[in-house]
């Protein structure tokens, strides 16, 4: 669904905070995906051309949706909600050492979902309320 235009106020600015958040992490994407390509050997061209491509698309979608939700799209959180949701299940794989890497993907992941699920953006991208 899609509201009636794009969201203002607070709204605006935590949508612009998740997407700012959200867009570092599809260059992460698309970064991996270039240095993978950049490593594919002969006996692994299937799993390295893979690998690539769904970095790819990940990045990119990540990307769309992000400039999607900031028009105001509603439909565009989900996808960004749930990549958040695997971000910091992925923190959580990488808690120990060494001990700055879980927080550093984690916080990030933390302030985009508290930007995405808070009431002012709820209202915003609602079909039932004016934006």
């Amino acid at each position: 669904m899609t509201s009636s235009g794009r969201p203002s106020g607070t709204a605006r600015t935590l949508l612009l905070v998740a997407a700012v958040i959200v867009a570092l992490e599809a260059v992460t994407f698309l970064v991996l995906a270039v240095v993978e390509a950049a490593h594919i050997s002969g006996d692994r061209v299937g799993l390295g051309v893979g690998t690539t491509l769904f970095l790819v698309v990940i990045g990119a979608g990540l990307l769309y949706a992000a400039r999607r939700v900031t028009e105001g799209d509603a439909w565009a959180r989900s996808p960004l909600v749930f990549a958040q949701l695997i971000v910091l299940g992925l923190a959580y794989n990488l808690r120990g050492d060494p001990a700055w890497l879980a927080p550093v993907v984690a916080v990030p992941a933390v302030i985009a979902l508290v930007a995405l699920l808070s009431p002012p953006v709820t209202r915003a991208l609602s079909r039932d309320s004016p934006v």
